[in-house]
């Protein structure tokens, strides 16, 4: 996983999405999928870009899929960002950045 970005599963998750204290970006993917491949830059260049005020981070579908039914992922990829835990926002589909940056900038503006 490139560097700023967390990598997500059952053990971590209450600790880095639900009690966490700055804005989360959670992007829900797959290995197999290419759109989600090609979302990947889209995903790091925001980590680098949002270091220390947004935690952004990737969730594997195939290896956690408990999280991913619970948030009804129904296609990916898809982002959703949580701020004091709850889910605020979603955007399925690739996406360009500018689309993820103008919800984030709201939350850290």
């Amino acid at each position: 996983m490139a560097e700023g970005v967390l990598t997500l599963t059952n053990d971590n998750w209450n600790q880095e999405v639900v009690s966490s204290t700055v804005p989360v970006l959670v992007d829900f993917w797959a290995p197999w999928c290419g759109p989600c491949r090609a979302l990947g830059p889209t995903i790091e260049k925001l980590a680098a870009k949002y270091h220390g005020k947004v935690k952004v981070a990737k969730l594997n579908t195939d290896v956690t899929p408990d999280i991913a039914v619970q948030f009804k992922i129904s296609g990916i990829p898809a982002v959703l960002v949580f701020n004091n835990g709850a889910e605020i926002n979603r955007l399925v589909g690739v996406q360009p950045q500018t689309a993820y940056e103008r919800v984030l900038d709201g939350l850290v503006s």
